[in-house]
């Protein structure tokens, strides 16, 4: 019964079938009101989501019906993507509802960006752009996006050309089928506080961990398992935190680029040697720091992936980097304790610790990060980059 606790941990931050899971991102979507009565939509979605209909009710899109034909579509290139797109066209404008004070504004698809095909394992991100006008007395706008398509997130920038001003609104979390709260367009308005920005992007952080990051949970609990003092872990962590602190600022601002072919699988590697660097070591070594700093570095890149996908406060740089640190942090700071509560706390100074719980935990952690590794190799994408 001593593992019962930590397999209860893993059974809370790694959900049966959440192992291989592929999962659509909601659709972050950002409307320009302009000044000079004109509007732009940009709008990031997977389209091939949109054309098979895989929403936010799968968890994983193999459980999809038509999960066969979600895979067809993203091994296209954008050419060939963009023609199947075509006919969706017509759908998508006429269910999506942008409406000024009530009234619903006309809309076009000016133009439709699909990257190239890269790296399948993770969903292709393309950018749909909708233009239209309003009227120049309208004071605030709505919008829908039918849950059919996904889940999605909206925000709203004022614009004011001539007098060069504009101002984000907040994001707008929408899970259900229902129309965004008003938006305010009658003024441009100051920009989001400090506190504002470190709030946003604080929980953007946390919510990276906990519940969003299972790969990086699961580094985390290999740390932890063999650290049973409180001082070399809070090393460990903070090394690991300062590395990935400095490849997201610069991987954010576009200093460092790796393609997710490679950091992808390299990510799951370093779970991997973490776990079976605890079954084969029998104490801490120094040098694990320096291998933490590095598989930090790694770490780093991933998250500047879903940064670039949240859309950074470049106006206020190190507010949001320094925010999404420190909720980064957090929220490895609870797995942490959640491991502590379940298992720590009761066993941690049993003289079968490591033999009943350290060596088959981290025999655990590393199977996972093994099956990690192998399901997102593509062969394809690293031979082309040879």
């Amino acid at each position: 019964m001593y593992l019962f606790r930590f397999l209860w941990l893993l059974s809370l931050v790694f959900p049966p079938g959440m192992a291989s899971a592929d999962v659509v991102k909601p659709a972050l979507v950002e409307i320009s009101v302009f000044a000079q009565g004109h509007f732009r939509v940009e709008l990031r979605a997977s389209i091939e989501a949109l054309l098979t209909g895989i929403n936010a009710k799968y968890k994983n899109t193999q459980d999809a019906p038509n999960a066969a034909e979600y895979d067809t579509l993203r091994e296209l290139p954008p050419e060939e993507l963009a023609r199947r797109f075509q006919p969706f066209r017509e759908r998508l404008l006429r269910e999506i509802k942008l409406e000024f004070d009530g009234e619903r504004a006309a809309a076009g698809i000016s133009e439709v960006d699909i990257p190239a095909r890269g790296y399948t394992k993770v969903p292709r991100i393309s950018v749909i752009l909708l233009e239209g006008r309003f009227p120049q007395h309208a004071r605030q706008l709505t919008w829908y996006y039918p849950a059919a398509f996904g889940d999605n997130a909206v925000r709203v920038r004022q614009v004011n050309l001539e007098q060069t001003q504009y101002h984000w609104s907040e994001w707008q979390w929408i899970r259900e089928d229902r129309v965004s709260r008003p938006f305010s367009i009658t003024e441009i308005a100051s920009r989001p506080g400090v506190l504002e920005v470190a709030k946003e992007y604080l929980v953007a952080g946390y919510w990276h961990i906990l519940p969003r990051g299972l790969d990086h949970i699961l580094f985390i609990l290999g740390l932890y398992l063999f650290s049973t003092r409180i001082r070399p872990l809070l090393w460990q962590v903070t090394m690991f935190t300062l590395a990935h602190t400095i490849t997201l600022g610069l991987a954010v601002y576009g200093w460092l680029t790796l393609p997710e072919a490679v950091v992808q699988p390299l990510i799951a590697l370093s779970i991997v040697y973490v776990g079976f660097e605890n079954i084969w070591r029998q104490r801490l070594q120094n040098s694990r720091l320096a291998l933490v700093f590095g598989f930090g570095l790694l770490h780093g890149i991933g998250f500047a992936g879903m940064l670039n996908d949240f859309g950074m406060a470049r106006e206020a740089f190190a507010t949001s980097l320094l925010s999404f640190n420190v909720g980064v942090e957090l929220g490895q700071i609870s797995v942490i304790l959640l491991a502590w509560l379940a298992v720590g706390l009761w066993f941690g100074t049993r003289p079968w610790y490591r033999t009943l719980v350290i060596v088959p935990a981290s025999l655990l952690i590393s199977l996972v990060g093994a099956y990690w590794f192998w399901d997102r190799l593509q062969w394809d994408a690293l031979v082309a980059m040879v």
